[in-house]
């Protein structure tokens, strides 16, 4: 049989495993650990932070070790998960189908999302969940014809607890997430090693031989004939650079700011995330409570419970990188017009409730879905193999989307994934 590694245990990697394991023997490799939800109380972050312990992002490992730090010159600070499961470990569940962009270029993910219907439950059942304040907003936001519309949510919500723990690992087994499919392409015969970091690809005569990986101290050489990189939107570009695979300077991120209001017993950190949304002109709008903002910014003053919180999410012009570890990102005025124009609006929803915009305090910028390195071109929607590949090699994440979604994206690379999984196994 055939051997085939991918990289990474996210949304597209776990995805890419299922689909292929028993046409190719699968080995997946995982930078990170196994992934287990954060076990702390959050009182005991919470009193760090009233002790005044907790000031720079960059701490967040200390807390959450499932969590990796990326900031850019300019601030804006990207979160994102290390284990089995990638981010989708991190996120909040939303199931949004967003392939205008890649219909656009005649690639037909149809088949792939009806395939998905039957894998991954899918439910907007979860209005009985929202607490007083959320229903205010999304009545404020009906009353202003913000045409609010409750998020399509990936898991089983008809038993969700509301513990609001959603991106620090669902305790109760709730949110779906891409470990879901890895456990089942395991029980099909794929290996799986963890805490195992790609270098590189080793590219003789214009496909790769191998890949080099990294586990503690020892560098080793794992031969295969067939690679899907599944990094992630900054993992996968830092492997192909190191590998002299020619990514392109066009970093999306999807920024997100929050604006929150003192509001006594609101109670939206022990609430479902992003319950609904108001979808707008280049940005989107939905309750969500900051946790990077309330551990990590000054302004967002304690208790968890006596703030509400917008969330503002962009699709931010597709300039940047990351190289080498570093992430090059900086906003455009374009990007600041949106997200301004976003929190002017979530400044207008809360006044429909009575909160004055001089009470409202900023969150902590931070890049939300990032992306778009090396995009799919309408001559390789056929193939969803980029020209700057080896043969047999492929990529299937954020990486190949042709524009910043400035919404949730899982959904659509587990799709876009499985297509992909399945030409690589044809060809």
């Amino acid at each position: 049989m055939k051997t085939a590694i991918v990289i990474g245990t996210g949304a597209g990697g776990a995805t890419a495993a299922l689909q292929l394991q028993g046409r190719f023997a699968v080995t997946i490799l995982e930078a990170g650990k196994e992934f287990r939800p954060f076990g702390w109380n959050l009182a005991v972050p919470t009193a760090v932070k009233r002790a005044g312990g907790l000031w720079n992002p960059r701490q967040i490992g200390l807390l959450f070790p499932a969590m990796k730090i990326d900031s850019a010159s300019d601030g804006l600070i990207h979160v994102r998960g290390i284990g089995t499961g990638g981010t989708t470990t991190l996120a909040t569940g939303n199931g949004l189908r967003l392939d205008a962009g890649l219909k656009a270029l005649g690639l037909d993910l149809d088949e792939e999302f009806e395939e998905l219907r039957g894998d991954i439950p899918l439910s907007e059942e979860h209005r009985s969940r929202w607490k007083p304040m959320t229903r205010a907003l999304f009545q404020a936001a009906r009353e202003m014809n913000l045409d609010p519309r409750p998020t399509p949510k990936m898991g089983r919500y008809a038993h969700c607890r509301n513990c609001g723990r959603c991106v620090f690992g669902c305790p109760y087994g709730i949110k779906w997430d891409s470990r879901e499919f890895l456990r089942k392409a395991l029980a099909k015969g794929a290996r799986l090693e963890t805490e195992a970091k790609v270098v590189r690809l080793e590219i003789r005569a214009g496909a790769a031989a191998g890949v080099w990986v990294r586990k503690g101290f020892r560098t080793r050489f794992l031969p295969a004939d067939l690679f899907i990189v599944s990094a992630g939107g900054l993992g996968t570009p830092e492997i192909l650079a190191a590998s002299g695979i020619p990514v392109e300077p066009r970093l999306f991120v999807d920024p997100v700011l929050c604006l929150a209001a003192p509001v006594p017993n609101a109670g939206q950190d022990r609430e479902l995330p992003m319950s609904f949304y108001i979808q707008r002109d280049g940005y989107m709008i939905s309750p969500y409570f900051d946790h990077l903002s309330f551990f990590f910014n000054r302004r967002w003053k304690p208790p968890a419970s006596g703030l509400l919180s917008l969330m503002v999410k962009a699709a931010d012009e597709s300039r940047g990188t990351y190289v080498a570890g570093r992430l090059e990102k900086a906003l455009t005025p374009a990007d600041r017009s949106r997200i301004s124009e976003g929190i002017d609006l979530c400044t207008e929803i809360f006044g429909r409730l009575g909160i004055p915009a001089r009470d409202l305090v900023q969150g902590t910028l931070n890049a939300g879905h990032p992306g778009g390195t090396l995009p799919l071109t309408a001559a390789e929607s056929a193939s969803l193999h980029h020209k700057h590949l080896p043969e047999n090699v492929y990529v299937a994440d954020a990486t190949l989307l042709p524009e910043a979604l400035g919404r949730p994206p899982i959904l659509t690379i587990v799709a876009l994934a499985r297509k992909i999984a399945k030409r690589a196994a044809r060809e």
